[in-house]
């Protein structure tokens, strides 16, 4: 299932959007620095599911993704950064995208998944 965020009408709700993501990939960074990979991951997938409706985070969603592939030295996820990296900002421009994917090469790229009820609020509001 895909939708098209491109109808965004509320520009509250958009900044509030830009702002969780923002969160995310703050607290990916932070989890990061602790060596904490786990947890940096799982904030770099919540940082994903939001940013899907806009290009140039999401963009940079699979750019940090991709980063954290070459540190791990995981060639699977770095290939598949890769090719999400060609493909994320057509995604989110055209609104052709799987709702709640993670944005991981352990998922299919056109996998949809279900959202957490705290980032489909957010979402929801930016609707």
């Amino acid at each position: 299932m895909t939708t098209n965020m491109n109808d965004v009408a509320s520009p509250s709700g958009r900044t509030r959007l830009s702002r969780a993501w923002a969160d995310e990939r703050t607290a990916a960074r932070t989890a990061r620095r602790r060596g904490d990979t786990a947890a940096e991951w799982r904030h770099l997938e919540r940082a994903h599911i939001l940013s899907q409706p806009l290009a140039v985070p999401h963009v940079r969603t699979h750019a940090a993704m991709l980063g954290y592939g070459i540190r791990q030295r995981e060639r699977r996820e770095i290939l598949g950064q890769i090719v999400r990296l060609l493909v994320a900002a057509p995604g989110s421009w055209t609104g052709r995208y799987p709702l709640g994917n993670t944005g991981g090469a352990d998922v299919s790229a056109l996998q949809p998944m279900p959202i957490p009820e705290d980032l489909q609020a957010v979402l929801d509001a930016a609707v």
